[in-house]
């Protein structure tokens, strides 16, 4: 985690006992958009492949874990929380959690779509192939903060 979004943890705590740890990362391909999403309220979900956690040994997300999310120049912008994981295969991802998801025009389609061209190449770079058996670990959050 880079200094800024350090600071801006431990700002938004200050004078109150903070959560042990905090993930910062930036959303997928386009960072900003994404992010900005998750202000306006649009964006109250994601999802990543499970095969990425194991990949790069990183633990999957619980309930109650805090992230700041950064955008594309790695600074932060807001802090969340999540509230839901579920792990299933991309292919029993509900329509609703699709649309929690809140890109494009909020379809099912859309969604699937987009999601197995970005998991296809994710998992071409590790040299595995996508399957509409592959596992997704869908997360749901709030927002808890904007940077100001």
């Amino acid at each position: 985690m880079n200094q800024a979004a350090k600071t801006y943890w431990n700002d938004y705590w200050k004078g109150q006992e903070k959560p042990a740890s905090v993930s910062a990362w930036q959303f997928g391909a386009d960072a900003d958009h994404l992010a900005q999403l998750v202000i306006d309220g649009v964006k109250t979900a994601t999802c990543s492949s499970f095969v990425s956690y194991e990949f790069e040994n990183e633990p999957v997300p619980s309930v109650g874990d805090y992230s700041i999310i950064l955008n594309s120049r790695d600074e932060p912008v807001a802090i969340i929380q999540t509230v839901e994981v579920d792990i299933m295969p991309i292919k029993n991802v509900p329509e609703d959690f699709a649309a929690a998801e809140g890109e494009g025009d909020g379809t099912y389609a859309y969604w699937k779509h987009t999601h197995v061209k970005y998991f296809s190449e994710e998992l071409s770079r590790m040299g595995l192939e996508f399957s509409d058996d592959m596992l997704l670990v869908c997360e749901r959050f709030q927002l808890v903060d904007v940077k100001q």
